[in-house]
Order: C-alpha cells, then structure tokens, then sequence
C-alpha cells in the first residue's frame, strides 16, 4: 500500500486531550458525552468529539507554532464544557484512569468502528475506560519520519512519568503509575512502534497487516509513537491524560523540543542512539510501573542504568536550547516543579492516604473530585497532600 506522508512544518504542535465525565455529586463516570457535545455544537470533525465511551470525551487544538497557543486552544473548549455540564450536572475530569468506577460498567458508543473494538477484542474491550493524551509534532520530511519515531519510544519513561495519573484501577491501587498503559497495549496493533529503516519497508508492513485483516487502513494502526501521515505529523501517544493543562503544556513543550533535537541531529548527518527493542519494552514497564522513580536503561557503554530523577533534568538541561528558539522555556521548565512536587499519580497516593479512615478504607471519590477540581481550576493540588481527611474536605 502507497503512505504517502502528507509533510508539515517541523515542530508544530496539535493536541488531543481525553477527559472522563463525571457526576458533580458523588463524582463517578457518567455516560453524558453526546448531550454535552450537542450542547457545545461539537462532532466528529469538530474541536470536541466523542470517543470510544459515551463517559469520555476529547478535545482537540489547531495546529499551532506555539506550545501556549495550542493550550490557549483548548482552554477555550475547556471552559465552554465546563459551563455546559454544569447543566447537566457533569464535570470534566483529567488521568489516564477513573480512581474507583468500575471499567466494565462502561458500555461503548455504538458504531461499526467502535463494535468491532468490542467484538474483538472481548474482555479487554470491556476495560478501555482510560484517557491518554496526543501530541502531533510536525515533520518536515518523509526520510525523518521513522528513525524520530523510534527515537521518542526510546524516551519513552520521561515522556511518561510527566503525565502519570493513573494509579488506581477499578476502586485498588494498581502499583503502577500508569495502569492505563498497561491496559492500552493488550489490544492487537497497540503497543512500541517497529524498527524501519526505509519507508519502503514501512509500506510493506501495512500491506502485511491489511492482508492479514488486521486493519483496513494506517489510520488503525495505534502504536504508542506513530507516523500520522494524512496530517503530516508523528504522534507521541505516550502520555496519560493530563490532569491539567499545565501539565499538558509541560508534555508538549518536551515532545517539541525533543522532536525539534532529533529533526536537527538528523538534518547534521548524526545516527540517533540504538537501543535495542527488548530494551525499550524493559524501560516501558519500569516507567509505567514506578514513574519518576523508574531506574531506566541507557545507550551509553559506560552507564547502562540511570535513575530518571537524574536522567530528567540533564534532558531538560539539553534541551534549553531548543525551548528557547521554540518560545516553550516556561512550558519546558514546569517538568522540574513536577519533579520536585509530584506527578497526578504521586498526589492522587496522597491525597488517598490522607482519606483512609480507622478501618483502612480510602475514600477514592475525594480523589476523584480533586482530580475534577484541578482539571477545571488548571492547578495541580500539591498543597493538602500531607494533611488530614478533615482538611481535604475544607479545601475542596
């Protein structure tokens, strides 16, 4: 089958958040999506769209030069939903997981894209109750496209722990930041991207796939870095939900950044860093599984292992540069109050333990209102985190 890359400007942006629906009284998934999308004038090929569970919802930005234009984009979706489901009494709520309603509850939208997830994919297309967020960078160049998509799965664990905010999973703590990206790669061409050399070969591993009747288009192919050709673009599909948008913004400004050093390593003639296959999948795991405070595996001889805490701001530090030609510094620079202070999946462990009452119950729909509560208010809820069940109430 012919691909043809579609080409953009290098290091543009466009962003695609999914948001749960949740009930503003006891704060649990509720199936409104399509009165709330009727009600803001949205649809298919509208900026707010409906996805695979009528208790979801997505917005999508423009293309923009800007990582703060593209946010400012979807603020203004933001509040226009906020304000329509408060007549439906229906919050927007950010993380890749619901912290206690039950997934296989959820019953999927019907239409005949959607029926096939669920006919075949069976039991686990009965647990897709995740949100992620996309980032489209643009390329400016078809022979880029494939070695840039391998590289950002390499970086995989810092384009991960940003977002972590799924630690719970049908009312448990899963013992993984990222529950949702555990769930999301059971499904049959989800998961790493392959390694291609040439486009060529790119092609021919579709052709195989349409064969086999495994897709019908590129368009089905879900890896978690892809070429997205009709829009000129790779996807980074890394990240969980953002709980806020400036946590949105930190992950786009890192996914530009780092797009913008690999299109530039590539353009001076530079191989990117190998690391073999089995070893990116190794450092998938260990960052879904402890986040920042994965041990990750390196390219470098001289040091196979890193603590990601250290491994992320020398990254940061890399990239400077690029931030600044690219006017995302304040953006970049929010990764190291999220180092310091805590991911959604760190705060939501705390502001849980701080609900845990004298039998050792947690009460996870404080936890979902707070994660309602910094979706709509764009502030991460670090203060209270070390407080009392009492405080927490106060504060929200």
């Amino acid at each position: 089958m012919k691909v043809t890359f579609s080409q953009s400007p290098l290091a543009t942006i466009g962003l695609e958040w999914e948001l749960h629906l949740v009930d503003r009284q006891t704060h649990a998934l509720t199936p409104a999506a399509a009165e709330l999308i009727d009600l803001v004038g949205g649809g298919e090929d509208q900026p707010v769209r409906k996805e695979y569970l009528p208790c979801m919802i997505e917005i999508v930005s423009q293309p923009h030069a800007r990582v703060a234009d593209a946010i400012a984009d979807l603020a203004e979706h933001l509040e226009r939903l906020d304000e329509a489901g408060r007549d439906l009494g229906v919050a927007l709520m950010g993380g890749g997981s619901h912290p206690f309603s039950r997934p296989a509850d959820q019953a999927p939208f019907r239409t005949p894209r959607y029926d096939i997830v669920t006919e075949r994919n069976q039991w686990w297309g009965r647990q897709m109750a995740i949100c992620g967020t996309h980032v489209h960078l643009g390329v400016d160049d078809q022979n880029k496209v494939l070695p840039m998509t391998w590289t950002f799965a390499r970086f995989y664990p810092y384009l991960l722990a940003v977002t972590a905010s799924s630690p719970f999973w049908d009312g448990e703590d899963s013992g993984f930041a990222s529950q949702r990206t555990m769930m999301f790669q059971q499904l049959p061409t989800n998961g790493l991207p392959y390694y291609f050399a040439e486009w060529d070969a790119f092609e021919a591993y579709i052709d195989d796939l349409v064969a086999c009747d495994m897709i019908t288009h590129v368009d089905e192919l879900r890896w978690d870095v892809r070429p997205s050709p009709k829009f000129g673009t790779i996807e980074n599909r890394i990240p969980d939900s953002a709980t806020t948008l400036r946590e949105l913004a930190c992950e786009a400004a890192l996914t530009q950044c780092l797009g913008a050093f690999f299109a530039d390593s590539l353009d001076r003639g530079e191989e990117p860093d190998y690391l073999a296959p089995w070893l990116v999948r190794e450092n998938k795991w260990r960052s879904a599984r402890y986040g920042l405070d994965a041990t990750i595996i390196t390219p470098q001889p001289g040091r196979r292992t890193l603590p990601l805490r250290e491994g992320l701001p020398a990254l940061l530090d890399r990239l400077e540069p690029y931030a600044e030609q690219l006017d995302c510094a304040e953006e970049l620079d929010f990764t190291h109050t999220i180092l310091e202070r805590g991911a959604s999946y760190e705060r939501q462990r705390r502001w849980a333990e701080a609900t845990k009452g004298r039998d050792g119950n947690l009460d996870l729909a404080k936890v979902a209102s707070i994660l309602a509560e910094e979706t709509i208010t764009n502030t991460p809820a670090w203060y209270g985190m070390s407080e009392t069940a009492e405080t927490l109430t106060a504060v929200y």
